[in-house]
């Protein structure tokens, strides 16, 4: 099953109209949508067996230049949508005592970066809420993993998809116009092919035990290890002053 908010489009991605394949609409910031696509795959295929929340825009730009209605927009669709998804199919998961949920979120999903605030945002959310909802189901056979893609020559940087941050602050405006335009020159430029990426996280899919957490591209590899690295100095620079900060009368 797919699922768009122009489940013509997707047809004709996937090559049309086949036995296997049910493209429905869906609006992932809509909750009686997800749950009526959720439906609609139950009455087709009779279960769920993966979830792939991928769904995704890109709200760009320094945080004071970013409005509040665009803040809450952007966690809405990246945070709130994946979660209406993924609320809606957890009883068809439950109820059978299995399943597996794939969570795309990015590198902006472990590493803060400059003009994406507001992405990093919602992205950080998702990593947290998956996180923890690992523990919460996995008493039921269902298994979780994030995915965090580096830079793949997907929609995302497109003008449907990017949405440019609509607050002007003089402080900011030599930095915004010189970032903006970087970003625009990266759209079809990625390095990441996302046929690959598919194909990975097909195999992922098939195994019994899959990783919780599946960094994509040798450019997310190269820069989560440097965060781990750095989160590591950070700690053990914290000891002498934040490693004994118990009550004195703690047990």
């Amino acid at each position: 099953m797919a699922t768009g908010r122009r489940p013509g489009s997707v047809l004709e991605t996937l090559g049309g109209e086949q036995d296997d394949l049910l493209a429905t609409p869906l609006d992932i910031t809509d909750p009686a949508a997800a749950h009526s696509a959720v439906q609609a795959a139950v009455d087709r295929f009779g279960r769920i067996d993966v979830l792939v929340n991928n769904a995704a825009n890109f709200y760009a730009g320094y945080f004071e230049e970013i409005s509040d209605a665009q803040m809450r927009r952007q966690i809405e669709t990246n945070l709130f949508g994946q979660m209406n998804v993924t609320r809606a199919v957890l009883p068809v998961m439950r109820a059978r005592r299995d399943g597996h949920i794939i969570t795309i979120s990015s590198l902006a999903g472990a590493i803060g970066i400059e003009f994406r605030v507001a992405y990093a945002a919602a992205k950080f959310g998702v990593e947290g809420s998956m996180e923890s909802l690992r523990h919460d189901v996995e008493p039921f056979n269902i298994r979780t993993t994030i995915v965090e893609p580096g830079f793949f020559r997907t929609e995302l940087l497109v003008d449907a998809s990017t949405t440019w941050a609509e607050l002007s602050v003089d402080d900011y405006a030599e930095r915004t116009a010189a970032t903006r335009k970087t970003w625009e020159s990266m759209n079809g430029q990625q390095p990441g092919d996302p046929a690959k990426l598919a194909a990975a996280l097909l195999t992922i899919a098939g195994q019994e035990q899959p990783p919780a957490r599946f960094v994509a591209g040798a450019d997310a590899i190269e820069a989560v290890s440097a965060k781990a690295a750095e989160l590591l100095a950070q700690a053990d620079a914290s000891r002498e002053l934040g490693g004994d900060l118990a009550r004195d009368d703690a047990a």
